[in-house]
């Protein structure tokens, strides 16, 4: 194991020179032009983010080493990253709740702050520089081509680290230090637009730490459950509780403020550097909330159930996520917003804020959910679901004591009333927004959805074809959910599935459409087959199939590639649905990403996505389905090739100097 920063390692890499960085983009750039595509996106989510000079133990896309890391993406004509949830994460004690989409729909998560920052001029140094060293470390350079978040020891880390920084902010603003003076009237600033939120969300925090949960189900005072709808409808003993915790835990409900606009603040900044470099953000819209935004809002939400996902292999998926009440989304004849509406609505709003598109988590969620009993949800004594026991069904199709939970069909107008005005308003258009659509199509989720609001899908190439998918909808290989495609691959169930999504003929065929390239449809669907190859040959089989799926992909409008396909991780998936893997949410990029990734495209056995040869690929098939789609094909091809083949070379040299080892140095 070594430390980053040292002059210990020899790289055997040939990376790109500073002279062929600028060279390769504009390449990446031209054949992405010419393909029509407009948004070229990896998934990465904010923990995943690697790590520069001191490692937190958790990433973050807002600090220095997320400027690094855009600047990689965009070498290779990547415009924008898909973040997962930013919200606050669910803690408990020294405990944290690893999965973003249990985290808060408006707080922000103070894991992703750039500690660094504090330390500074600018901060006023409100960090000292030994404290910040003392609770971090120096990067880890191992063998393995990914890092690890340490949610629990990055909770410590911030702890340790925010504490000191708002007793010095305070302590130098007694001084009447000029850049604390600053920052204060930014802070000022900020409680003017979102103090009365941040004392509700501080008053939680105090109360969760009493009880040592943040699951204020299990808390055992009703007054403190219920404190939030009590003080809205003016109970005396609320509203004394209320401000009795206010007044006697002053201190850390004002550091929980700080910490939200320290957090909020650099958020800002990070968008103000993405506007000048032209680098989007695709914040996550998590279809649920965290335990604290339902117990602000606990009268917008179903007492009885959460959403879940149905599975037609009848094992379906648990989430715990609470439901909104269609009783509480919309209120008289003029369909006025509710308390369920408008905290959709406020949600949305934060959603968008800071970020320049977004995902629509679980779109089926926002139509006709499925809903499961939660006093249904039971394990065996080896902590297995008890799938017999599940009491679920579809929001419109669910009773309670005879009576239909959403009697005037209140649900299913939440897009048309909610969503899609709130879109608008901030000037997205709807085949902008990555729609998640990967789920069942029950009758009504595909009447409104498709048929009245005619809004577009997600389609996963893992299972579909592209010749078969609408050109408005975006498309990928595989999300944070998936296995990494190099896994996929590995499925003989998807080898040997003749009219698939893998199928060799299909996508050989699909890359060369041109007559004329008969033979290069022979060859590549001969590189692609596993027919009686095995060990090192079906292993090569199997990275060409890859490598022809992704070129598939990138011929697509809108396109997402996971991190980890990009950086050719294998041997971890980030999240694994279903499954109890203590792992999950963890998987993390290495800090030296920019050595692994380059070794491995130069290796003898590369895993990693060699963006030039896959983008090389994609345009040759674009050039093809132009001739075959004119009237003269003989004069169109003799244009395209005109117009395109110095392209074509550019991005086969920039392939081939990526597979280069570099000379030894001594």
């Amino acid at each position: 194991m070594k430390i980053l920063g040292i002059n210990n390692t020899i790289t055997f890499e040939r990376r790109p020179t500073k002279d062929e960085e600028p060279k390769i983009r504009e390449a990446c750039l031209k054949a992405y032009e010419a393909m029509g595509t407009t948004d070229r996106v990896v998934i990465t989510h904010g923990s995943c983010f690697p790590a520069l000079d001191r490692n937190t133990y958790i990433g973050s896309p807002y600090g220095k080493a997320a400027k690094e890391y855009i600047k990689f993406l965009q070498l290779y004509g990547f415009n924008g990253n898909q973040l997962g949830p930013g919200g606050e994460l669910e803690m408990s004690g020294d405990f944290v709740n690893t999965s973003p989409y249990n985290s808060s729909a408006f707080a922000k998560n103070k894991l992703f702050i750039d500690l660094s920052e504090l330390t500074t001029e600018k901060y006023g140094k409100i960090l000292s520089q030994e404290t910040y060293n003392n609770i971090t470390a120096l990067p880890e350079i191992t063998d393995k081509n990914y890092d690890m978040t340490d949610f629990n020891q990055a909770l410590k880390t911030y702890n340790t680290a925010l504490k000191e920084s708002y007793n010095n902010f305070k302590v130098n603003l007694a001084k009447h230090q000029p850049e604390t003076i600053a920052l204060n009237k930014e802070f000022q600033d900020f409680l003017d637009k979102h103090n009365e939120r941040l004392t509700d969300e501080g008053i939680f925090k105090v109360l969760a730490n009493y009880y040592q949960t943040d699951y204020f189900k299990n808390w055992d005072n009703e007054l403190d459950k219920n404190l939030i709808p009590g003080v809205k409808n003016g109970d005396i003993n609320s509203i004394k509780r209320y401000n009795s915790i206010k007044k006697a835990n002053k201190n850390s409900i004002e550091q929980y403020k700080f910490e939200q606009f320290i957090a909020t603040k650099q958020i800002k900044e990070n968008k103000e550097w993405r506007d000048k470099i032209h680098f989007k953000y695709i914040n996550d819209l998590l279809i649920g909330c965290s335990n604290m935004d339902e117990w602000r809002f606990k009268d917008a939400f179903l007492n009885d159930y959460s959403i879940g996902s149905y599975e037609y292999s009848g094992e379906h998926q648990v989430w715990k996520i609470p439901a909104l009440n269609p009783q509480k989304m919309f209120k008289g004849a003029d369909m006025k917003l509710n308390t369920g509406g408008q905290f959709l609505k406020d949600k949305i709003d934060s959603n968008l804020e800071f970020c320049e598109n977004t995902r629509i988590d679980h779109a089926l969620g926002l139509v006709e959910p499925y809903i499961i009993k939660n006093d249904s949800i039971m394990y065996d004594e080896n902590g297995n679901l008890k799938y017999d026991k599940l009491q679920g069904s579809y929001m419109s199709q669910t009773y309670k004591d005879g009576q239909k939970i959403d009697d005037y069909y209140n649900y299913p107008r939440i897009l048309e009333k909610i969503v899609l005005p709130a879109l608008k308003e901030k000037g997205l258009a709807t085949d902008y927004i990555i729609w998640e659509t990967l789920c069942s199509n029950p009758e009504l989720f595909i009447k409104i959805y498709y048929q009245t609001l005619n809004l577009p899908g997600l389609t996963q190439l893992e299972w579909s074809k592209k010749q078969n998918s609408p050109e408005r909808n975006w498309h990928l290989v595989g999300s944070h959910d998936s296995q990494p495609a190099q896994l996929m691959v590995k499925d003989n169930n998807i080898r040997n599935y003749d009219n698939g999504a893998w199928n060799p003929f299909y996508l050989a065929g699909y890359l060369n459409q041109d007559p004329i390239r008969l033979e290069e449809n022979k060859k590549l669907c001969e590189k692609l087959s596993s027919h009686e190859k095995t060990g090192e040959a079906l292993d090569k089989a199997n990275k060409e199939l890859v490598k022809a799926k992704f070129a598939e992909l990138l011929t697509s409008k809108k396109f997402e590639i996971s991190f980890a396909d990009l950086f050719g991780i294998t041997d971890i998936i980030y999240n694994t649905s279903r499954q109890d893997n203590p792992d999950s949410w963890k998987e993390r990029i290495s800090p030296d990403y920019l050595d692994k990734y380059y070794s491995n495209l130069s290796s003898e056995s590369p895993t990693a996505l060699n963006m030039p040869e896959i983008l090389k690929m994609a345009l040759q098939a674009k050039i093809d389905m132009k001739v075959v789609n004119s009237q003269n094909q003989e004069v169109t091809r003799q244009q395209l090739y005109a117009k395109y083949q110095p392209l074509l070379d550019e991005l086969q040299k920039y392939s081939d100097i990526l597979k280069e080892p570099e000379p030894e140095k001594v």
